[in-house]
């Protein structure tokens, strides 16, 4: 219930501003105040976009911001790096917030930061600009010359899904107060420019460059100009108000008291209200989970709650203390004690530089952390074994209470009472012969929830190895830690050594049990975590052990490690990644005006640092703009009985609830309804709308609308089952060449296996967005939508509405990333928000949620693929089949030419006489699968190269030798009989192998494998034939228009979206080349289906080649009309020669035009050229696996395309990077799971893995092959925004040719059954030993899974 009373004054600053609020709502976090207009200001009003809505779960970064508070306790002001989505308002009385506004502008003066970012190419889509730009701001307000470890640890938090991170660590590494990248850099030498062979033309190339930007031209940091902590907030805090504040929202009211005694009087008057201070665990609980309190009570200006003292016994730290904190204060005292009393300090601090993001670290509390007992806690299960004890307080008194496992385990006896409040946490010092360790093992290193981690402590009797005692939790193996206390009281007084680690582990496995249904699935691989991270305590002890004084008699000597084993101690460190990207220089003779073939900065770069650059989302509200959500069913497969709206119709905001019956043109297609009717197919599907005047309204009214169902049999999930009910959404797609049934009676050997490929989330930043406002007349409507095809978006609302399509504008200014996932999807938006535009007669908005983007929209198809390889003794290929199956989901959408270019591409570089693919699109009950980057190529692709690593098993020969010998070698055609010259392709595997060093790498790979027993390399190399554009040559047209003004100045518009990729640049580079003037006289506003009709989709990576040659034919048409002009004044200027014209009469406004390259293909036949010209590759990776864990570390990555003539070197460099980094993901740490009745349970960063910043290979080299040259494209340059994808198969590769060593050592039979992604379970569990054999196993019979396996 909300509580009449009025509120209280809340008092904050925003960029040096004060914020004045006198109705903060509880409810409001930072990130909605800053981008909407809420509030009482005293110079303007806030609409401060820059900070981006991703997630809503502190789970990306995007919405970074700084908060600047005093400190009580040190008296110094503390600047930390925060997620605005979860940050309350209230919570920030008497802070400073800075948000990348008010770090620089365009307008004003730019940061070093964001010039450097922006200039260092650091920006694609610029979604995630804004949050890297705060979190490296606010490192360097507390540290100026920070180190490259600081660097890293700043910007784990934050994700990028375009970049690779690698340009954006560049820029931050320029702050940096060392750096381990190469000191002759900048003399036009490196040390990691070392090849086998002086002769390759990477080499010997004279005008190779080696730098994508000029170090020198930056502006140096100056602290002393950034903005002061406000003297007014200064002086509140040396003269703290200590009455109490409150704050009454709708339905909550959040409570501040100055002082511990109000604070423990409020806690008897509200007993089961909680404690809020960072709100990193009650925020995504309230969001997600639909947890509602109506009063929250808040410490954070109560200073008792933040002391830390130390005594000669152990360290007591204030339960308000951030886990940034903590891990200062803990690194502090390590540095200070001796070694053997900061044991248990050690293991904190060896999980706190991994839990989480550096952003959620500086919010959390440890008080918090520890009372939420979540169950994959990092911290209290060290905290448990390290004997702390908490402090508790109440009105009554003091009392302590030990955390152990009763309290873990939320007994009643051994918790706080309602009344009482967490106020420290002691933690003892560790003594001699105590050792203390902490393990975890995440999907990745940096900012992933565990599987599994541990704590664990051994007290050893002095001068002896027996066991005096002996303390052991575990987190992720159950509802909350669970303490191993059977296990542990059973072996006091073993000795430590190999029958004391039998019995352990026999104990563990008894006592820890986990059933196989459990929640989080993975069974199998926790409970062989839990065995494994024993073994690892066990042999540090031993380690340890022998640092100490030997034992005093003869009869006890401690058990040794073998050599082999040492390297099982050491962790994988996080390192600031460091290589080079070579590219050809211009040639000498091209004007310095000509920016073609230069690493131009992306044009929206600087606006982009500064947060400037507007989204879809950042547009202003329209008068009178109402808000939409979706309601979409919860069902798999179920008849729809009924829909009850009348309760959400009643709430106070809700306008309207759209359905189909609304819909005045065409519902979607026959198979693929826009609302759905009577029938729904998958969980996801929208059935209706709901309209309100805010979307906080929108999303409270979805919950009351009551849907009636009728479950449908079958439920089809996976792949398996449709093929066993013969489900499937298209016909077989088959080729075929030569004789494959007399080809397998040759060959010396045959080999058949299977390989799996999970699917892929695209997971760009920003989700699916549109604005629809109708106009007063005609049916005219504007869309603002982020979509690669506006013109498809503009003909399903002109069907949907059944208007015509001249009365629909559809605008792109800008994506915050596609990678096909919004080429068809945004129309299915777009028309249910036209819909409920026409239907109200107000524009209607609609974001959607990142967990509703990701149920709704579906991604990469998974795929499940059967091979037979015929093939000599000698490796060489004679007859290949294999059949792919793609899981489609319950639509057709893109899986028919899915399977088409999956079938087309299977070859990749091979040339084998026998061969026949097959492929089929199932039908299941999910949300269907759709384009995305690549596809269907690094899919199937990934068979393929499959097969050549069972060849090279079967034959002991290495991988790379099989693929040279089956290579191309000369002019010859595909299966599809497209002829091709494949030299370029052998240059790059050549270039490829000589600048990684290759045979000599593989030697020391080698050599590393057999001196260690439980780390093991990997090293792979993958060559590429990737084909791009569409096959149909009316989706290679493209059109532009541009328009000369009278003073000169140009205007571009072409049908290309700008979604990161740099497409505006490159075009405006072909239009300053073409029309002989500086780019700064250029200017591209916006796509619109208004200026450049019947665009295609921005998509098949040939959105340069194609809108080029519009642009570059619209500017010849302007030039030959100006020649006259020019011929009569060849002195004058540009702007002469434009007045001229204009004064002539003579048209300064030409639409250019490219019918598009001729493609086609005959499916009846089998033949024909379907694709204008293919993209050559190569890359090389090394890996090194954790056998007992699962991890792995990219050690180093070596990439050679074939770019031929870059229009932009730094945005084609660019592009590889970040589709090699998005493949790496797909093929290691991107796992979507699917419950057994189609719910998709990865629905956010925090259960699905994209690559962070500690993900990028430790050395990263990216070489443009020179002297490359096609005659086809604009200016003899290639398109490469997909064919990087394939390229990270290389890591998976890599991790598999470092599992089969272990298999080989451990005596495994090889296993030609491929799974990816390459995840730490599939790497762990594929290491079988002795740990692995002494698991429990489950019959999958008799439970029903947590997940089931889709592909």
């Amino acid at each position: 219930m909300p509580c009449p009373s009025r509120s209280d004054e809340l008092i904050f600053f925003v960029n040096g501003r004060k914020v004045l609020e006198r109705n903060a709502d509880p409810e409001v976090t930072l990130l909605t105040f800053l981008r909407k207009n809420w509030t009482l200001l005293i110079m303007s009003s806030l609409r401060l976009t820059g900070t981006k809505y991703a997630c809503g779960r502190g789970g990306c970064g995007a919405c970074t911001v700084m908060v600047s508070k005093h400190d009580p306790v040190s008296g110094k002001i503390r600047h930390s790096s925060v997620t605005a989505c979860l940050v309350p308002i209230c919570s920030l009385y008497g802070a400073a917030v800075t948000t990348v506004e008010g770090v620089g502008s365009i307008n004003t003066r730019l940061h070093p930061v964001q010039e450097r970012i922006a200039k260092s190419h650091g920006t694609q889509c610029g979604f995630c600009t804004p949050g890297m730009v705060m979190s490296m701001y606010t490192l360097l307000r507390n540290h100026p010359h920070p180190s490259e470890e600081q660097l890293m640890e700043a910007l784990g938090g934050n994700l990028c899904r375009c970049t690779g991170y690698r340009p954006i660590l560049a820029s931050g590494q320029t702050f940096c107060a060392e750096s381990s990248g190469c000191q002759q850099k900048g003399r036009g030498t490196c040390c990691l420019d070392q090849g086998e062979n002086d002769s390759s033309s990477l080499g010997r190339q004279s005008d190779i460059c080696m730098e994508l930007f000029a170090k020198e031209e930056f502006q140096p940091l100056d602290p002393t100009q950034e903005l002061i902590f406000p003297p007014e907030l200064l002086r509140m805090a040396e003269n703290p108000e200590k009455r109490t504040l409150t704050f009454h929202g709708e339905r909550v009211t959040w409570i501040s008291p100055g002082t511990l005694k109000d604070l423990l009087e409020l806690k008897v008057k509200h007993p089961k209200a909680p404690l809020i201070l960072g709100n990193t665990s009650l925020g995504p609980a309230m969001k997600s989970q639909g947890h509602f309190h109506p009063v929250l009570l808040s410490p954070a200006r109560i200073s008792e709650l933040s002391m830390v003292s130390k005594t000669s016994d152990g360290l007591t730290i204030g339960a308000s203390c951030s886990l940034a904190q903590v891990k200062d204060i803990l690194a502090e005292r390590v540095s200070e004690l001796p070694e053997e009393k900061t044991q248990t300090y050690r293991a904190l601090l060896r999980h706190l530089k991994s839990l989480a993001g550096q952003q959620i670290r500086n919010m959390a509390s440890l008080g918090g952390h520890i009372v939420s007992r979540h169950c994959s806690s990092d911290l209290n299960p060290v905290l448990a074994v390290g004997n702390t004890t908490l402090n508790l307080i109440s009105e009554e008194g003091t009392r302590k209470i030990p955390l152990n496992r009763e309290f873990l385990a939320g007994l009643a006896s051994a918790d706080l009472k309602p009344e009482e409040i967490l106020e420290s946490v002691y933690i003892p010092h560790s003594q001699k012969w105590e050792f203390v360790s902490a393990f975890r093992q995440a999907q990745c290193q940096q900012n992933a929830l565990a599987h599994v981690n541990a704590g664990m402590r051994v007290l050893l009797k002095e001068g002896t190895d027996a066991i005096e005692d002996l303390s052991i939790a575990y987190g992720g193996v159950g509802d909350a830690t669970v303490s191993a206390h059977k296990s542990c009281q059973q072996l006091l007084g073993w000795r430590w050594n190999e029958l004391m680690l039998d019995e352990a582990c026999r104990l563990l496995l008894d006592e820890v049990s986990l059933p196989g249904w459990a929640p989080g699935g993975s069974v199998e691989f926790k409970r062989t975590l839990l065995v494994s991270f024993f073994f690892k305590f066990y042999l540090e002890v031993l380690q340890e052990l022998k640092r100490l004084p030997p034992p005093q008699t003869d009869s006890h000597h401690f058990p040794e490690i073998s050599d082999q084993f040492l390297s099982a101690l050491e962790d994988f460190p996080a390192t600031v990644p460091q290589g080079v990207q070579r590219y050809q220089n211009v040639d000498s003779h091209q004007p310095l005006q000509d920016p073609v073939g230069r690493p131009i900065m992306h044009l929206s770069g600087l606006k982009h640092a500064t947060g400037e650059a507007i989204f879809c989302d950042d547009i202003p509200t329209v008068d009178k703009e109402l808000s939409m959500a979706l309601v979409t069913s919860t069902r798999a497969h179920a008849k729809i009985i009924s829909v009850d709206l009348s309760k959400a119709l009643e709430l106070p905001g809700v306008v309207d609830v759209i359905t189909a019956e609304d819909i005045p043109g065409t519902n979607g297609a026959e198979d693929d309804k826009l609302l759905a009717v009577d029938e729904v197919l998958c969980v996801g599907q929208i059935i209706c709308a709901v309209v309100a005047e805010t979307d906080v309204q929108a999303k409270r009214a979805i919950e009351k609308i009551k849907i009636t169902y009728e479950d449908l049999e079958p439920v089809i999930l996976t792949i398996k089952d449709a093929i066993k009910h013969n489900s499937f959404l298209c016909p077989e797609k088959k080729l075929e060449q030569g004789n494959i049934e007399e080809a397998f009676e040759k060959v010396d050997q045959i080999v058949e296996g299977e390989v799996h490929v999970g699917g892929q989330e695209h997971f760009y930043m920003e989700t699916q967005r549109v604005l629809v406002i109708p106009k007063t007349e005609d049916k005219e409507l504007d869309i603002y939508v982020s979509a690669q095809d506006p013109a498809h978006v503009q003909k399903t609302v002109s069907s949907t509405l059944n208007i015509p399509i001249n009365r629909i504008t559809c605008h792109v200014k800008r994506v915050g990333g596609g990678f096909g996932g919004k080429v068809g999807r945004p129309a299915v938006f777009g028309a249910i928000a036209a819909v409920g535009a026409i239907k109200t007669g107000y524009p209607i908005r609609l974001v959607l949620d990142r967990e509703d983007d990701m149920l709704i929209t579906g991604g990469r198809h998974p795929l499940f693929g059967k091979y037979k390889v015929g093939f000599m003794n000698s490796g060489r290929i004679r007859a290949l089949d294999i059949e792919c199956f793609i899981n489609g989901g319950c639509a057709l959408d893109d899986s028919e030419q899915v399977t088409e270019f999956l079938i087309l591409k299977l070859e990749n570089a091979y040339k084998i006489r026998n061969l026949r693919f097959r492929g089929r699109a199932c039908m299941t009950n999910l949300p269907s699968n759709t384009a995305f980057r690549g596809f269907g190529f690094p899919q199937g692709t990934l068979v393929t190269e499959s097969c050549i690593t069972a060849v090279a098993a079967k034959c002991g020969l290495l991988p790379e030798k099989i693929r040279e010998k089956n290579m191309y070698k000369t002019v010859d055609k595909t299966i599809y009989k497209q002829a091709f010259n494949p030299e370029t392709l052998i240059r790059c595997w050549n270039e490829c192998l000589d600048k990684s060093s290759f045979h000599s790498r593989r030697r020391q790979v080698e050599e590393f494998n057999k001196k260690n027993y439980w780390k093991k390399k990997g090293l792979a190399v993958v060559p590429m034939k990737f084909s791009v554009g569409f096959a149909a040559t009316s989706f290679h047209q493209a059109a532009a228009l541009i328009h000369i003004y009278t003073d000169g100045s140009v205007l571009v518009t072409h049908g290309g979206n700008e979604l990161g990729q740099g497409i505006h640049t490159k075009m405006l580079q072909v239009a300053s080349r073409e029309l002989k003037i500086p780019m700064s006289y250029m200017h591209i506003c916006e796509t619109s289906t208004a200026t450049v009709p019947n665009t295609i989709a921005t998509a098949a990576s040939i959105g340069s080649d194609v809108n080029g040659r519009a642009v570059q034919n619209a500017c010849q048409i302007l030039l030959k009309r100006l020649e006259p002009i020019i011929k009569k004044n060849p002195e004058g200027t540009w702007e002469d020669w434009i007045e001229a014209a204009f004064e002539r009469r003579i048209s300064l406004s030409a639409t250019g035009y490219f019918r598009g390259y001729k493609a086609f293909m005959d499916w009846e036949k089998g033949e024909g050229d379907p694709f204008p010209y293919y993209v050559y590759g190569a890359a090389c990776s090394e890996v090194e696996i954790d056998c007992l864990t699962g991890a792995h570390r990219k050690i180093r990555t070596d990439i050679v395309m074939d770019a031929c003539c870059s229009l932009n070197p730094a945005i084609d460099i660019g592009q590889i990077e970040g589709s090699f980094i998005q493949g790496m993901g797909l093929y290691t740490t991107e796992e979507l799971k699917y419950s057994p009745e189609g719910v998709l349970y990865s629905r956010g960063p925090d259960e699905y893995k994209i690559p962070t910043i500690t993900d990028v290979p430790e050395e990263f080299n990216v070489s443009l092959l020179p002297s490359s040259q096609t005659p086809l494209t604009i200016y003899s340059s290639k398109g490469l925004g997909e064919s990087g994808m394939f390229l990270g198969s290389s890591v998976f590769f890599a991790i598999a040719d470092a599992v089969a060593t272990a298999r080989r050592e451990r005596d495994v039979a090889e296993d030609f059954t491929v799974r990816s992604p390459a995840t730490p379970e599939w790497v762990r569990m594929a290491c079988a030993d002795r740990f692995t054999e002494m698991i429990p196993r489950d019959d999958p019979k008799i439970f029903k899974p947590w997940s089931v396996p889709i592909a």
